[in-house]
Parts: structure tokens; C-alpha cells; sequence
């Protein structure tokens, strides 16, 4: 069973995006995956209340920061969505449950200065630099040919942690979030775009990079 954790303080750059997709690529895959949110507002958990019933199943999965339990038995894959703010009791149990870490990240100076000190504390986690934790960021909202882009490929290259991708700004997360929808839930012809985007970042989530 593998656990990925979605996580950066900085609020607003798109972590449960990220959450919500991941969890639908593995249920489309016919994994038996769980979505969970340390996230006091449960906005991830209320996304999977707008989920029509006829899309392949993702389960609901309760952590409670006061006395975290581990997943259900014979669960193939589960994905944690956290809160902005990020940091004491509940980032300790999200990195003691994690297998994966992915920090989305929008290339801007200001997100990245904002993010700096999480990712440079992630770099230093004895799991992470052991490889027990494998940590990857994800740039968010972003053009790959921009300056912007490479301006992140810089600034993460010297703490030593791999850019998977980049998801472009477009319309079809919203649209489809309103509906409980992921990328995968709905005809590729009307998100082949996004799906190309996201190949290398599945790659690495199932190990492949």
C-alpha cells in the first residue's frame, strides 16, 4: 500500500487538485484507493460528497490529528490532502504515514519564497534523505516554456528534489471539481491536453520516474 501526501502551507496552490485527480487516476485504474483531509474545513472529503455513485469508488479514509489510525487492510493506495498552514502535530502525522510527498507549487517568486522553508525542512527529514520518503514538486498553473518554469527548475534543483511536471491553468479542474469529476471520469478527447501533462507524475507515483 502505497500513502501520498499532498502538502505546502502556502494555501491556494492547488493541493486538492492534485488530492482529488490522484485519488481518481486510481480508482479509474481499479485500485481500491482512499482519499483522506487533515484539512479542518474537509474540503476534499466534501468533493467526495458530490461524487455521482456510478464513477469508480473512492473511499472516504478519517484521520483525526489526536489519535491518527492507519488505513483499512488490503487498501492499495491512499492520498492525503492537507491544510494551508501546515506544520506541527498534523505534518508529523501526514510525513509518519506518507510513502510519497508531492508539494504543488506555483512559480512564482512570491509562492516559492513562501514555500522555501517547508521544502528546505522536507529536504532534511531523516526519511527523506534515507529515501524512505520520496519528496517531488509539481508546478502548478504554470506554462513549461516559460521563464517562470525554469525559474522553478532552478530554485528546486538545489535542494536536491525532482520537478515531476506542470499542470497548465485551465478551466476544466474547476468544472469538473463542481461535480465530483476528475480528469479520468469524463471522455479523453475533452481533457487530452491535461492528461498528457499528468504522465509524468503517475509515472512516478506508481515508481516509474
Amino acid at each position: 500500500m502505497t500513502v501520498i501526501v499532498v502538502a505546502n502551507p502556502k494555501g491556494g496552490v492547488g493541493k486538492s487538485t492534485l488530492s482529488t485527480n490522484l485519488a481518481g487516476y486510481f480508482a479509474a485504474e481499479g485500485e481500491w484507493v482512499a482519499l483522506a483531509d487533515l484539512d479542518r474545513q474537509q474540503s476534499a472529503h466534501a468533493w467526495l460528497d458530490l461524487r455521482p455513485s456510478g464513477l469508480p469508488a473512492i473511499e472516504t479514509w478519517h484521520v483525526d490529528p489526536d489519535s491518527p489510525v492507519k488505513p483499512p487492510k488490503g487498501l492499495e493506495r491512499a492520498v492525503i490532502d492537507t491544510p494551508a498552514g501546515l506544520h506541527g502535530n498534523r505534518l508529523n502525522i501526514a510525513l509518519g504515514l506518507a510513502d510519497k510527498v508531492i508539494v504543488p507549487l506555483q512559480p512564482s517568486i512570491f509562492d516559492i519564497l513562501a514555500t522555501q522553508e517547508f521544502l528546505e525542512r522536507l529536504a532534511k527529514e531523516k526519511a527523506v534523505r534515507k529515501g524512505s520518503i520520496e519528496v517531488g514538486v509539481v508546478g502548478m498553473r504554470v506554462d513549461a516554456r516559460t521563464k517562470s518554469a525554469d525559474q522553478l527548475h532552478r530554485f528546486v534543483e538545489g535542494l536536491n528534489l525532482p520537478v515531476l511536471g506542470f499542470l497548465r491553468d485551465t478551466q476544466n479542474y474547476v468544472q469538473l471539481a463542481a461535480h465530483g469529476l476528475t480528469l479520468w471520469d469524463v471522455a479523453k478527447s475533452r481533457v487530452e491536453k491535461d492528461l498528457d501533462q499528468w504522465e509524468p507524475i503517475l509515472k512516478w507515483t506508481n515508481g516509474r520516474a
